[in-house]
């Protein structure tokens, strides 16, 4: 279903009531025609955390300064998601590594809980969605899909029920790593123990296909990264990372993993992060761009999609200040000659292929495996303390 842009073209009529083609940005006539057709789909928003930590109300999804409908301290409001013309959205379900020390799995049930809540609070505009359909449905109702994501296998705690557990949930991506290695993958940020995956990390891999979980590599060290496309029998995605052949930093995605996309089928989701996307003090919409336009280059326009990491970061890049600003993002690639067809790719269409394939991939696997009940100790050995 088509959405309607009739307040765009409203707004551009002066007061004469003539609108004459000059008074027009046709590239931001272009953007919002793709993102009212294509559900823009983002991968990456932590207002749950944001919630979370807030210092007024902490946790509480009813507290009125975290009403969605009225303006908020946050990147993120209703009326601002409207206005961004967001079609789909990952809610990330973060929690710190650190999380383990008290016990990661009630945080991560916690904040699971307060995404649920967010979505239920307000069922005219979000819609929970569990697979590509349920985006479609919510999408042609004028409603937000919302995806749930955790963000570092840490969350498990080395436990594939309690994978399959958050599955149930609702959970449709995991992170491996967020910042801290663990005890069976490398994440980029921290020492490099494994080279990689060891053989339980392969095998959280090969139940998330088998779930029909989407696999994340943000935050993941090149090794593991490899090694995750070694053995991944789905796409696998990044839901929120930039290009390092643009801007050299520990989070972003080299271009000897970028070629490899095409034969796995993954996506790369540009991310917003100042310092992931430029060396200079001030990121801009630009330098946003750059990244989406090298990960196409590289990787190839079916390869690329959106991930902002809005409200979990502190400053933003000039011209992206909050979840209304997508439509400018499209309209600059616009003027850089996307045409409409590659933006519905990076809009959405390219993470709805991802997700139909996992989907595929999960139901045959569903019937040629049951769930793993391999623990870690069984294929890496005794844990260390450390």
């Amino acid at each position: 279903m088509r959405r309607p842009i009739l307040l765009l073209l409203l707004s551009l009529v002066p007061a004469t009531g003539v609108v004459s083609l000059s008074a027009q940005d046709l590239h931001m006539d272009i953007a919002m025609r793709v993102l009212s057709s294509t559900p823009l789909i983002d991968g990456h928003n932590d207002l749950p955390w944001a919630i979370r930590g807030s210092e007024a109300a902490p946790h509480d999804v009813e507290a009125d300064i975290h009403d969605l409908r009225q303006r908020t301290s946050f990147h993120t409001d209703i009326e601002r998601l409207r206005s961004g013309m967001v079609g789909a959205q990952f809610w990330s379900v973060y929690i710190p590594f650190e999380a383990t020390e008290e016990g990661a799995a009630k945080v991560q049930l916690e904040q699971i809980d307060i995404a649920h809540q967010i979505i239920d609070k307000y069922p005219d505009v979000f819609e929970l969605a569990l697979d590509v359909s349920d985006i479609r449905h919510a999408f042609g109702d004028q409603k937000i899909a919302s995806m749930l994501g955790i963000e570092g296998g840490h969350a498990i705690e080395n436990s594939l029920g309690a994978l399959r557990a958050f599955h149930r949930m609702g959970v449709r991506y995991m992170t491996l790593t967020h910042n801290g290695t663990l005890d069976w993958a490398d994440a980029a940020n921290d020492e490099q123990r494994h080279g990689g995956l060891t053989r339980f990390g392969q095998e959280v891999v090969r139940e998330m296909n088998r779930m029909g979980m989407l696999v994340d590599l943000s935050h993941t060290s090149p090794s593991t990264m490899n090694d995750a496309l070694d053995f991944a029998e789905a796409p696998v995605i990044w839901s929120h990372a930039s290009a390092n052949g643009i801007r050299a930093h520990p989070r972003n995605v080299p271009d000897q993993v970028l070629r490899r996309l095409p034969e796995n089928g993954g996506v790369v989701m540009v991310t917003f992060v100042p310092s992931f996307v430029s060396e200079s003090d001030e990121a801009t919409l630009s330098d946003v761009a750059d990244h989406i336009e090298h990960v196409a280059a590289i990787a190839g326009v079916d390869h690329v999609g959106i991930g902002s990491d809005f409200d979990g970061i502190d400053s933003t890049p000039l011209g992206l200040e909050d979840v209304s600003t997508y439509p400018s993002l499209f309209a600059e690639l616009s003027r850089r000659g996307w045409t409409e067809q590659d933006l519905r790719k990076l809009a959405g269409e390219n993470v709805l292929r991802v997700m139909r394939e996992a989907e595929a991939v999960a139901r045959r696997l569903q019937r040629d495996r049951p769930p793993s009940t391999a623990t870690i100790e069984q294929l890496d050995g005794p844990i260390s303390d450390d």
